[in-house]
């Protein structure tokens, strides 16, 4: 099956989501990373998405730390257990696995790749790569393509990894064809924003006019604008969307919320 082939429609044509990214679990709900327990800083940020009204979750990647299942059924776990009701959609991180993303898929985790509102539509794209660095492959840019032109909604696009440099550490790692990625998503003159994970902070970027957004982690963030290795334990966060279609505009507003820990 092609990776948009699985879709899931809202007959509506506004959409509050939450982007929650990076929880990097481990098979131990007590697991740390970087003295941090990400279980429970994960299940904290679930919590709070669950208080407001929010039509789906975006999970931005880097589920695990440690690459065992265990971690991904903790995941799974945390997510069924939660107050959320709404559907949580899934891109993969570099340190991911589809076989066992999908292993874990159902009930409240569904894996579409496109979602398709009232005017609006969402592409989750794959830009886990061979490497910790991101890559979209040439055959899944010919997709991306082939989907941006078969409609005329206004699309906003998910991935993991950052398109641009962050002028930080985690550019060794960044999307190495982010540029390509772009250019198609600009030249189709209907991509209203992209939005990642992958670099632990918030940022906000620009490219040819597109609005680009990092969410910053749900488990620790990586100080800003230092070519050295540097984390901060500064709370669980993720990313609110606010996304309305209004005749032949699509209006995105966004705003980071941070959960002081």
């Amino acid at each position: 099956m092609a990776w948009f082939d699985d879709t899931y429609t809202f007959d509506k044509s506004s959409l509050c989501i939450a982007h929650i990214t990076d929880s990097h679990l481990f098979a131990d709900k007590k697991g740390e990373y970087f003295n941090v327990n990400t279980a429970a800083h994960f299940e904290k940020a679930l919590a709070h998405i669950a208080e407001l009204p929010v039509d789906c979750v975006i999970f931005g990647g880097d589920l695990t730390q440690d690459h065992s299942f265990e971690s991904y059924l903790l995941f799974s776990e945390l997510i069924n257990d939660s107050d959320i009701t709404c559907p949580v959609f899934w891109v993969p991180g570099n340190h991911d696995e589809l076989v066992m993303l999908n292993r874990i898929s159902g009930g409240k985790i569904n894996s579409a790749k496109h979602i398709i509102a009232n005017g609006v539509e969402l592409l989750l794209i794959n830009s886990k790569g061979p490497t910790p660095a991101g890559w979209v492959t040439g055959a899944h840019l010919d997709e991306i393509t082939d989907t941006l032109v078969n409609s005329n909604n206004s699309k906003v696009i998910f991935c993991h990894h950052n398109p641009l440099p962050i002028n930080g550490y985690l550019d060794k790692h960044l999307l190495e064809n982010g540029p390509q990625l772009l250019n198609i998503l600009v030249n189709s003159n209907n991509v209203s924003a992209l939005f990642h994970g992958h670099v632990h902070n918030d940022y906000e970027q620009n490219f040819r006019g597109l609005p680009i957004y990092a969410s910053p982690a749900s488990s620790v963030q990586f100080v800003k604008y230092t070519p050295k290795w540097e984390q901060k334990n500064a709370g669980p966060a993720y990313r609110m969307l606010n996304i309305k279609s209004k005749k032949d505009k699509v209006e995105v507003k966004t705003e980071v919320v941070w959960l002081n820990a």
